[in-house]
């Protein structure tokens, strides 16, 4: 059984949550809270599998909790459901490590699918959210991009998938600070300064590419 600690600012649908999951038997709610602040303490004191976040909550927000969970030893697996969310905002989401976005409208079913699949350890990211990254012009910034050497794309593409540079460090056999070197460069070459505005680059440039 997952233990999962749910957020959301609306009573209503936080009880429809809990009850929703109290329905199934793999998952156990060990914590719900009404504002971000309560649910990041939950989930410190708490520490669950799975954390279902709104993404605008009063006192944080879900990519507020998402940021300060980031490098913390048993981190849960983040999952946002919210109303909205626009292109920046998953490509931050996805930046930082989300295991998956949800919309509200969505049928409750998804919400258990999704939980099961990303309890099991896969991603749940649908290409029509996804695709919202991509809504600034393709053309800027594929010609952005390619102004990068291949392994800059392939670090570019690694910090995408929300890897940290000790991460991939490890994966490509470097060390953390020749990460942080490359990482620089591409800031530099793209004109950027954080890792947020770079993968919503290179989200666009992979819709443009393949478009």
């Amino acid at each position: 059984m997952y233990s999962v600690v749910l957020a959301d600012d609306h009573p209503l649908l936080l009880r429809g949550l809990q009850q929703s999951l109290l329905a199934v038997s793999d998952f156990n709610v060990v914590g719900a809270a009404a504002n971000g602040r309560d649910a990041l303490s939950l989930i410190r004191d708490l520490t669950p599998d799975l954390a279902v976040l709104d993404v605008a909550m009063p006192q944080m927000s879900g990519l507020d909790i998402l940021r300060a969970l980031n490098g913390e030893r048993l981190c849960p697996k983040v999952i946002f459901l919210t109303a909205t969310i626009n292109g920046v905002q998953i490509a931050d989401a996805i930046t930082r490590g989300a295991w998956g976005i949800l919309l509200k409208e969505y049928a409750p079913e998804a919400l258990l699918d999704c939980l099961r699949q990303v309890a099991s350890g896969e991603k749940w990211l649908p290409a029509e959210l996804v695709a919202k990254a991509a809504e600034a012009p393709h053309a800027l910034a594929r010609n952005k991009i390619e102004l990068l050497t291949a392994r800059e794309r392939e670090i570019t593409a690694l910090i995408c998938g929300g890897l940290s540079n000790r991460t991939i460090a490890q994966k490509l056999g470097a060390s953390e600070g020749t990460v942080g070197i490359h990482l620089h460069n591409i800031y530099r070459k793209l004109e950027i300064t954080n890792r947020t505005t770079l993968a919503a680059l290179h989200i666009q440039y992979m819709a443009a590419r393949d478009g």
